[in-house]
């Protein structure tokens, strides 16, 4: 999964948020690769990477062209 923060205070809330919840589920976190005051956190959930990026660093990486091929999904919040 690929997002995006507008401050690294927002990457840091974004990132806490999608570990709670999945924590919640039951979901285990492996690894979480930044922290505040970053503009990218990788949390990796086995299954599920997730990347929260600033959008500049995001266009940099550019990891939607990576990945161009896999489907893409809309997670809308419910």
């Amino acid at each position: 999964m690929i997002c995006s923060g507008s401050s690294t205070t927002q990457i840091s809330a974004i990132a806490d948020e999608i570990e709670d919840r999945l924590r919640k589920i039951g979901v285990k976190n492996y690894h979480r690769e930044g922290a505040n005051g970053q503009y990218w956190i990788l949390l990796d959930f086995g299954d599920l990477v997730v990347h929260v990026f600033n959008q500049e660093t995001r266009e940099y990486y550019d990891l939607e062209r990576l990945w161009g091929d896999a489907p893409r999904l809309t997670v809308n919040e419910g």
